[in-house]
């Protein structure tokens, strides 16, 4: 029996498409700009143009519009950069309305996403705690954070003394590969990192969308 297909939208260098492809998925990526270190079938170009020409040809949708605008830096900021960032999450929101297959638009916390439900690395056991919000058509449980665990044993931020309980990510002082280690990323780039989702996530939200695919294509 084939996998069921899933489109990756604004897909970077794989982080939510690995989740995808762990839990079962034929993961199918497009982004606008080229991504060498994508580790499934890639097509460079517009996300949302894709998306209206094959996006029927796929069992679900997974979009990561870009998040620059809602970021705490981006909210804070005072100089006006704030407006040249690209805020795609109207016409990603709009654009997957139209779609009965199961879909999911990932950003981060302070973003407009319509009663969405948010996922932490602390509750899969990895050394960051990267809340990502995750809007939905079909129902999708979470889990709870668990920061407990987490004690303070990593390197401090370069302005502070007392050691982190997290790994920081997408910095030059720390090595790259404990920031690999930390996201479960281990084929990104530094620049890569600081942009993706940790396939933890999606894996654990690709099981489910599988199971709601089960329930209506017995």
């Amino acid at each position: 029996m084939p996998k069921p297909r899933l489109l990756d939208l604004f897909c970077c260098a794989g982080g939510a498409g690995t989740g995808y492809a762990r839990a079962g998925f034929d993961v199918v990526g497009v982004d606008i700009d080229p991504q060498p270190n994508y580790p499934f079938e890639f097509h460079q170009g517009d996300a949302l143009e894709y998306l209206a020409k094959h996006g029927h040809e796929f069992d679900a949708i997974h979009a990561s519009p870009p998040c620059q605008t809602f970021t705490a830096y981006g909210r804070s900021d005072t100089k006006g950069w704030r407006d040249n960032y690209l805020n795609l999450l109207p016409q990603t929101q709009e654009a997957l309305d139209q779609y009965d297959v199961p879909w999911v638009i990932e950003n981060v916390p302070g973003a407009p996403l319509r009663d969405p439900m948010q996922l932490c690395g602390s509750s899969f056991g990895l050394d960051v705690r990267r809340h990502r919000l995750f809007e939905s058509n079909v129902p999708l449980m979470s889990i709870p954070c668990d920061h407990s665990w987490q004690t303070p044993r990593f390197a401090p931020a370069s302005n502070r003394t007392n050691l982190r309980s997290t790994v920081e990510v997408g910095v030059w002082r720390i090595p790259l590969e404990v920031q690999q280690q930390a996201m479960g990323m281990d084929w990104t780039t530094l620049r890569e990192l600081s942009e993706a989702v940790p396939p933890a996530y999606t894996r654990y939200l690709g099981h489910q969308l599988i199971s709601f695919l089960a329930t209506v294509n017995p």
